[in-house]
């Protein structure tokens, strides 16, 4: 089946709780993609370092690049030919954006040198989705999925989360970066809202940022 999309890879970031992973699975069930979706619940390292990050920043962090990769390197280097849409809730730059949130200085420089050499061999996306929610919204959306070991999760953290994004897409000129702002919209509950969404990604945009913002819908 071939992509109704004029991309192949679609990569969906975002804050904690803006929404990723709701979208990609409605895209997956509507187009029938291949999916990929962090596992979260499998990293053993998770609840304790929300409750002691400067302990277990670093092997949490270790653990989900190491699982990326693995999953990545599953997927992208054994395409399916009858399978040409691929969508994530993550690319895998996100390893090194939050590494460098939450790791001291001297961890950050020796998992950059390990996320150099797992990243050389992998494509990046060919669209970067990425949905702005908040800070005050994203909690409101962890709050009520109810993951027990988000609920501790402070706005502070979700600041430095936004910000270090955001400081990435400002730098990322090789790719097409879609901004959605989601804060106002239900794209689950809207069909109106979410085809608004799947006609933005039919758009062929040039490398470097767009927006796309809902008025009066």
């Amino acid at each position: 089946m071939s992509t109704p999309f004029p991309y192949n890879f679609i990569a969906i970031e975002g804050n904690l709780g803006a929404g990723k992973t709701t979208l990609c699975q409605k895209l997956q069930d509507e187009y029938n993609c291949k999916l990929l979706l962090e596992q979260f619940a499998d990293n053993p390292f998770l609840a304790n370092f929300y409750e002691n990050p400067e302990r277990y920043a670093f092997p949490v962090e270790l653990f989900f690049m190491t699982e990326r990769h693995k999953q990545l390197q599953q997927h992208l280097t054994q395409r399916d030919l009858f399978q040409d849409l691929i969508v994530s809730d993550y690319f895998f730059v996100k390893t090194l954006l939050f590494a460098k949130n939450n790791l001291n200085a001297e961890e950050y420089r020796l998992f950059q040198r390990l996320f150099q050499v797992l990243n050389a061999s992998f494509p990046k996306p060919d669209i970067l989705v990425f949905l702005h929610r908040s800070v005050e919204g994203a909690m409101a959306n962890i709050k009520k999925r109810g993951r027990d070991y988000e609920q501790d999760i402070s706005a502070e953290y979700l600041q430095k989360v936004q910000d270090v994004y955001y400081e990435f897409i400002r730098t990322e000129t090789s790719i097409p970066i879609l901004i959605i702002d989601v804060e106002k919209i239900d794209f689950v509950k809207s069909k109106v809202h979410y085809d608004m969404i799947i006609d933005a990604l039919k758009e062929t945009y040039q490398p470097g940022v767009h927006h796309l913002s809902f008025v009066n819908t």
